[in-house]
């Protein structure tokens, strides 16, 4: 699978390949060095509202996961999405987060989305 989920706090890996933070805010207590990002791309971030609404309960899942998606259209974000397909094409990449919970994120909405458009 060319696109993979990491938290920051996993360690690195051989297969992880290109390697990009999709939060917002850099994480508390590390370093760029430390972390070995290729690319910060913060504005693929969902929403402030988005995220407020969902507030990562699990009962809210699927509804931020089909917003978030919708959100994944809008111009500037499609942009990011679209740069993500081709650095994919090309090698492994990782979708690197902020938090220690990967599986209800935004980056395995990102992930599926970027998938879809593999051939």
């Amino acid at each position: 699978m060319p696109i993979g989920v990491k938290s920051v706090y996993e360690e690195l890996g051989a297969e992880d390949g290109y390697r990009v933070l999709v939060d917002e805010y850099w994480p508390q207590h590390k370093s760029k060095s430390r972390l070995k990002i290729d690319a910060w791309m913060k504005e693929i971030a969902p929403s402030e509202a988005a995220r407020r609404w969902w507030g990562h309960r699990p009962a809210r899942w699927e509804e931020f996961r089909d917003r978030y998606r919708r959100e994944l259209t809008q111009p500037h974000r499609q942009a990011l999405v679209d740069e993500l397909v081709r650095r994919a094409r090309r090698g492994p990449v990782t979708l690197v987060l902020g938090r220690r919970e990967t599986q209800l994120s935004n980056a395995t909405v990102i992930a599926e989305v970027v998938q879809e458009q593999l051939p």
